[in-house]
Order: structure tokens, then C-alpha cells, then sequence
């Protein structure tokens, strides 16, 4: 069949649409011809997704190929930006690195200005941080700055306000002022003191929540495994780091570790320097990384523990368990995360994680839309949300 045998608009936008996907191999059967601005995007597509080897031939085979040039790669970038939307893109970036090694490429700093930022590339960039020039440096902070800013936009404001209303009625107290009474809760107190005759409650006892002041109430430790493949939980985490540090009654602690454990708590006045303080890759030694956190918790009962790690363990799997056991008996909420990001559950020890769980600390993926939820209700004490894809 070819593209002249069609009689209808319908038919012919179906055969391009077939060609397109199938890529315009000898076998495809449509017999397609590409032009104008569906060959040029036909041949991105082929640089990435083709054989390799040869050039674009008028989008009529699909094997172009980068080449190894900086040049070659930063004009297919700025093609693949005016052919496809920004998610597309991004998705395209990151396949473009992973099959055709373009690592080195983005220590350049003319590829960094081509790149569309997201959290992918700012994973990518913080494992070649040790190898990055001086000169590349600068941009780079300047992409891992577009993507931090734009991520505290999003989260930032339902984060503050989700937890400024959990620490609200966390602070229940007994004699509170008419506007701070939980009715609900006062209600259920007094059910004994119901008045048939009245059809009322009689309300003995006061229950209300009290605003949260100016003075620390809870302390957040934020346990970070910073292995490669833990890239974009780093981001966000550093980015909900920052959130929590500008409320005043959240004490904040940001440690990241590998085999060594590194306190980056004050830094968090600005994430991008949190994330270039991180060093992705190397072992994992989850035993060490608690017991230093251990070591700086003054209140178990008002503090929040959340460890972000995959369960690999390197260091001693019993010490790890059992600081676990004796930060819960102390007092401590203690949370589990395989993962905190929007690509749901990583690979992770699932012996470790079904060990946590017994001690009553489930261990689940968690996208960032859901990790304010997550907080609240482990700073309100409540059975934390736990997605049903666990």
C-alpha cells in the first residue's frame, strides 16, 4: 500500500502516524513517504532510536546516530526541543544518556545550556560533580538551581500548610479557648455526660488544639542514602529539607551517608548547596548512618526519624535493626522510604523492609505529592498513609 492509494485525510494521517512509530525499516509495509518537519523529527527520533551508523536520509531511514561531538549532540538537542513537548524531551535526554554514554558530554558547558533541566538530569550531574571542570561548574549550579526552584514552587506552599495543621493538633489542650475547642474530639470525651431529656452533651471536658507558636515543636531527621540509584529521592529530599528548616517549629536535621555519614543541617538554607554536598554512588552502611542520627535526638517523643534508602545494607544488618527497635521504644516516629520520587518503588531488600515492617515501620515508595501527607500524620502520631501499591 502506498501513500497514494489513500482516499481519505483520515487514512493518510494513520499511514504517517504507523510510519512514524515504526521507523521506516524495509518491512514496515506502509511504504510512507516522509517530508518537511515529519522527516526532520523522523530523523531525531532515528539519532537516538535507530541502528546507527549512517545518516538520516529524508526521514527515510531511521539510523542516524549522535556521533561522539559535543556540536552533533548540542543541535540535537535544540531539535528535539522544537519538535517534541517538554516531557518528551526529557524523556529523550535521559534514553540519549543512558544508550549512548553522553555522560562526559555534559561536563561541557555549551551542552548544559542545550539540556531541558529536570530531576533526572540533576541526578545525572551531582555523580559527575567530582569530575566536573571549573569551568562547567557554574552552569551546572545553574541547572540544578532552574530544577530546585521550580520543585519548591510546587511542593513548598500545601507542605508548610499541611504540616503548620498537623503541629496545630498535635498541641491538643485542655482548656482551650472557644475558637481552639476540636469539637469532634470533646464530643466523643463527654458521650457519658448525654442528656437524653436535653438531647445535648454536657461537655466536662475540653479538648482543643493549640497554634503552634513560635517555639520548636517537633525535630525532623531527614537519613538520606545518597547511592546512585537513589539520584532522584536525593533531590527531593533536599528540596523538602529546605521546606522544613524555613518553619520555625520543626527543628531540621538533613544527614546524607554511603559507607561515611555526612551532617549537611547547616546548609539547608539553600539546597542546591545540600545536593552539590552529596556524593552519588559508592557502598552503603545504613547501621552507621542511625547511629549517628541517634546520637543527636534530645526529645524521642517529639521527634520524627525518616530514612530514605533502598535497604541495601553494607554495615551490620542486626545493629541496624535493633537501633530501629530502640529509637520506636524511645518514643520516635520512625518512617521508611524506598524511595521519594514519582518512579515508584526501586529494587530494595525486601528482607529488610518485611524486618522493618514487623518492628512497625513499613517501608514503601512515596511520590512527593504524598510526602507532606506521610509527615503529618507521623507528627499527629497516626497510622502513616501507606499507598495500597505496597
Amino acid at each position: 500500500m502506498t501513500s497514494g492509494s489513500m482516499d481519505t485525510g483520515g487514512d493518510r494521517e494513520r499511514l504517517r502516524r504507523w510510519r512514524m512509530v515504526l521507523g521506516g525499516d524495509d518491512a514496515d509495509g506502509t511504504g510512507y513517504t516522509l517530508s518537511g518537519r515529519d522527516a526532520a523529527m523522523d530523523g531525531a527520533l532515528g539519532a537516538l532510536y535507530g541502528k546507527g551508523g549512517k545518516k538520516a536520509q529524508s526521514g527515510k531511514d531511521r539510523s542516524a546516530g549522535l556521533g561522539a561531538s559535543a556540536p552533533s549532540v548540542a543541535r540535537w538537542l535544540g531539535d528535539i526541543r522544537r519538535y517534541f513537548p517538554s516531557s518528551v524531551v526529557q524523556v529523550m535526554q535521559r534514553d540519549a544518556i543512558d544508550r549512548l554514554g553522553l555522560n562526559a558530554l555534559l561536563l561541557e558547558p555549551e551542552m548544559l545550556e542545550a539540556v531541558e533541566a529536570d530531576v533526572h538530569l540533576v541526578g545525572t550531574l551531582l555523580s559527575l560533580n567530582k569530575a566536573m571542570p571549573e569551568t562547567t561548574k557554574e552552569t551546572a549550579r545553574a541547572v540544578v538551581r532552574k530544577v530546585v526552584e521550580d520543585l519548591e514552587k510546587r511542593l513548598a506552599s500545601r507542605t508548610r500548610a499541611t504540616l503548620t495543621g498537623a503541629l496545630d493538633r498535635s498541641a491538643r489542650i485542655n482548656r482551650p479557648r472557644h475558637h481552639d475547642i476540636d469539637w469532634n474530639r470533646t464530643i466523643a470525651a463527654n458521650l457519658k455526660h448525654y442528656l437524653p431529656e436535653y438531647r445535648t452533651v454536657v461537655p466536662e471536658r475540653l479538648i482543643g488544639y493549640g497554634r503552634a507558636s513560635q517555639s520548636v515543636k517537633k525535630e525532623v531527621v531527614l537519613c538520606i542514602d545518597q547511592s546512585g540509584s537513589m539520584a532522584a529521592s536525593v533531590v527531593y529530599a533536599s528540596v523538602f529539607g529546605a521546606v522544613l528548616a524555613s518553619m520555625r517549629s520543626i527543628s531540621t536535621r538533613l544527614v546524607v551517608f554511603d559507607t561515611s555519614v555526612v551532617d549537611l543541617t547547616d546548609q539547608l538554607d539553600d539546597p542546591v548547596d545540600v545536593l552539590f554536598g552529596t556524593q552519588l554512588g559508592g557502598g552503603t552502611d545504613i547501621n552507621r548512618a542511625l547511629a549517628y542520627c541517634q546520637s543527636q535526638i534530645t526529645r524521642p517523643a517529639e521527634t520524627v526519624v525518616v530514612l530514605i534508602s533502598d535497604l541495601y545494607e553494607g554495615g551490620i544488618r542486626n545493629e541496624m535493626l535493633k537501633r530501629v527497635a530502640a529509637m520506636k521504644a524511645s518514643g520516635v516516629q520512625f518512617v521508611t522510604l524506598l524511595a521519594l520520587s514519582d518512579e515508584g518503588a526501586p529494587a530494595y531488600d525486601r528482607e529488610h523492609a518485611a524486618a522493618l515492617a514487623a518492628l512497625g515501620a513499613p517501608a514503601f515508595a512515596c511520590t512527593p505529592d504524598l510526602f507532606p501527607d506521610v509527615m503529618a500524620a507521623a507528627i499527629e502520631k497516626r497510622p502513616i498513609p501507606v499507598p495500597d501499591t505496597v
